[in-house]
């Protein structure tokens, strides 16, 4: 819980409202009823949370006792000097790995569909591809962890991660980062030739994107283009170079990446205040859904154009259709101000992702067996 000096702060999708009341710990100038004052809680272990009553945000997060994901209970069952830097990893909670990796299949499977690649090859370069999400997401969040950790023990969400604990020390986690970077190295090596450079010019993104929250709103945007490049890789890992699709691939993938991010954002709004962390989510406040809209709509206009362009068959635009759909039932129904809701509906994108890979791995199936 954050006890401070300061302001209470009420965060909705009307709007910020500032309530002129001065708090020092739990002796304010306005007496607080006994029941509004919380007691001492153990740590939070899972992600899931509930609200109620808090003197400070006017919200508490309390723990709710949650059946343990597989990555959780794997996790769990490491020796405890390696269990923080699995944690620091965040293989605990994969999804963001699983959305760094869907922009990588689309591209992968979309030039095997242009070169009738084997399956076996297209199958290894999807392998190799998803090792590397796994290492460099993990090395996002350890550089992520090592530059926040200060404002990670402001923030309820992430007061538990190993460096704001305490578990791992700065020095540890340096450390651990270089030999990630070197297993991303290895995994870059194993692709062809021709994805080296294009593949490291996403690095200075990678160490610089944690840095934007603090002098912009529009941090989300540095983390989609470097979350996102995977969308570039994928085809010159295949043997071709088809710019005008590549390019649209990206951008269509930056514009979902800007969509579930502010939806992420928009869980720790109330604590970011207090942390002077800026975000799309306390940039855009009330006018989100209708922005998000509007971005959707670029999205499927950019995923359809890269189809167009390089004569994508029935699947690729059956799973757009099916994206779209799911992309707008998110944003009509994800509620702002509810940060389980909010988190509910960002791992949802998951499964929009692994639409619109089911389509174009179908037109890919349908080009190997010569009916496409």
């Amino acid at each position: 819980m954050l006890l401070q000096t300061g302001r209470r702060i009420q965060v909705g999708n009307k709007g910020l409202r500032l309530q002129s009341w001065v708090y020092r710990g739990f002796s304010t100038q306005r007496p607080l009823p006994k029941e509004q004052i919380s007691q001492p809680q153990e740590p939070v272990l899972n992600e899931e949370k509930k609200t109620g009553p808090n003197p400070v945000l006017g919200d508490v997060v309390k723990p709710v006792e949650a059946k343990p994901t597989m990555p959780q209970r794997f996790v769990n069952s490491l020796p405890a000097p390696v269990k923080p830097y699995a944690e620091l990893m965040r293989l605990d909670k994969p999804i963001g790995t699983w959305l760094l990796y869907s922009p990588c299949t689309w591209s992968v499977t979309m030039g095997a569909y242009a070169t009738s690649a084997p399956l076996s090859y297209t199958a290894w370069t999807l392998g190799l591809m998803g090792i590397g999400s796994v290492v460099m997401r993990g090395a996002g969040c350890t550089i992520n962890d090592i530059l926040d950790r200060n404002l990670d023990s402001q923030v309820e969400r992430t007061i538990h991660r190993p460096l704001a604990s305490g578990a791992v020390s700065v020095p540890q986690a340096v450390t651990f980062l270089g030999a990630q970077c070197f297993a991303g190295l290895g995994v870059l090596l194993s692709l062809p030739s021709e994805c080296f450079w294009l593949a490291t010019a996403s690095l200075p993104l990678i160490f610089t994107y944690p840095l934007f929250k603090r002098f912009t709103y529009y941090p989300q945007a540095s983390l989609s283009l470097c979350f996102t490049w995977g969308a570039l890789v994928g085809f010159p890992a295949m043997g071709v170079w088809p710019w005008a699709t590549m390019l649209t691939l990206h951008a269509s993938a930056f514009a979902w990446c800007m969509t579930y991010d502010t939806v992420y954002a928009h869980q720790d709004k109330k604590f970011d205040i207090l942390a002077n962390i800026k975000s799309t989510a306390l940039k855009w406040g009330d006018r989100t859904k209708p922005i998000l809209r509007g971005i959707s709509v670029a999205q499927i206009g950019l995923l359809t154009t890269s189809g167009f362009l390089y004569s994508m068959g029935p699947g690729f635009y059956i799973a757009t259709g099916l994206a779209t759909y799911r992309l707008f039932d998110m944003i009509r129904r994800v509620d702002l101000d509810d940060p389980k809701d909010c988190w509910k509906w960002f791992v949802e994108n998951i499964n929009t992702g692994h639409v619109i890979f089911g389509g174009i791995f179908f037109d890919y199936a349908l080009r190997l067996l010569g009916l496409w």
